[in-house]
């Protein structure tokens, strides 16, 4: 079984930061992509930065500058470090790691139960 576990959201005013965090349990294998998502009421769940492998790194155009993901294999843990927070960024933040676990072969899709993040302005 593969547990992810989600922590770091809560209230900040306008032009504050937040640290989010994705840790990973369980019998595992190999992690590929681990990703941050966000879906505010109303709208579709976005994709909001990437670290697929390495130091490789990609971020939605409205968080480029402000959001910094990164990632420690050996905790197998991603980070979200938000900066400069608009009111704009609140939404609920769910992070989604790809990995391959101890008795399948296939590389299967796993969710946090998602964090709320709300800015205030």
């Amino acid at each position: 079984q593969v547990q992810l576990v989600e922590s770091g959201g809560g209230l900040v005013q306008a032009g504050g930061s937040l640290r989010l965090s994705c840790a990973a349990s369980g019998s595992i294998i190999r992690i590929n992509s681990m990703d941050w998502y966000r879906q505010a009421p109303g709208k579709q769940r976005e994709l909001v930065a990437a670290v697929p492998s390495g130091d490789r790194t990609n971020y939605a155009d409205a968080v480029k500058g402000r959001f910094t993901v990164s990632r420690d294999n050996a905790k197998n843990t991603v980070y979200l470090q938000m900066n400069s927070l608009k009111p704009e960024d609140t939404a609920v933040y769910y992070c989604n790691i790809n990995l391959i676990s101890l008795g399948d072969a296939r590389l299967n899709s796993y969710w946090g139960q998602g964090t709320q993040v709300t800015v205030s302005s």
